[in-house]
């Protein structure tokens, strides 16, 4: 069994003039990156390891999940950004059992439906709204083998209910 923790960044800063890539979070954000990551632990749903967009609002929201800081964490730019199908071949090649995604949308909520055999009954799922989080189970015992269609939701999260 394999469980992957799927995230969109928390809320963005947009009143910069920088780079996308080097946008931070706003307040709002800051707050629901931290409210997840309290929700994570009370659910005991800690990842053993972290697959982050290389982006500054991803890197921001994993330090606010306070997470231990053992875990192991790769930051790459294939996930900034990224299509659905990038998504997959990222996640093909965790070694984790718990795996936590942090990317971007539209990728990540495409790839959130995808993959999953049955979508969850929230009226947000199909926007993915920022710090979103979708629990999602496989029968697999390597995450080679995720496919679409192969998961099954455990949960599906925002931050305005927390």
């Amino acid at each position: 069994m394999k469980r992957l923790i799927l995230m969109r960044h928390a809320k963005s800063d947009w009143s910069g003039s920088g780079q996308d890539h080097d946008r931070p979070l706003n307040p709002r954000g800051r707050r629901s990156a931290g409210a997840m990551g309290d929700w994570l632990r009370e659910q005991g749903l800690l990842p053993d390891e972290v697959l982050s967009s290389s982006s500054m609002r991803t890197r921001e929201t994993l330090v606010r999940l306070n997470l231990p800081e053992e875990t192991p964490t790769t930051f790459t730019r294939d996930l900034y950004l990224a299509p659905h199908h990038d998504i997959l071949r990222t996640l093909r090649r965790a070694t984790g059992k718990t795996v936590l995604m942090l990317g971007h949308n539209p990728g990540i909520g495409w790839f959130a439906r995808e993959i999953v055999a049955h979508a969850p009954d929230h009226p947000q799922f199909d926007q993915y709204p920022t710090c979103a989080t979708l629990v999602a189970e496989f029968d697999i015992d390597d995450w080679r083998d995720a496919d679409w269609g192969k998961a099954d939701a455990r949960h599906f999260v925002v931050p305005r209910e927390l």
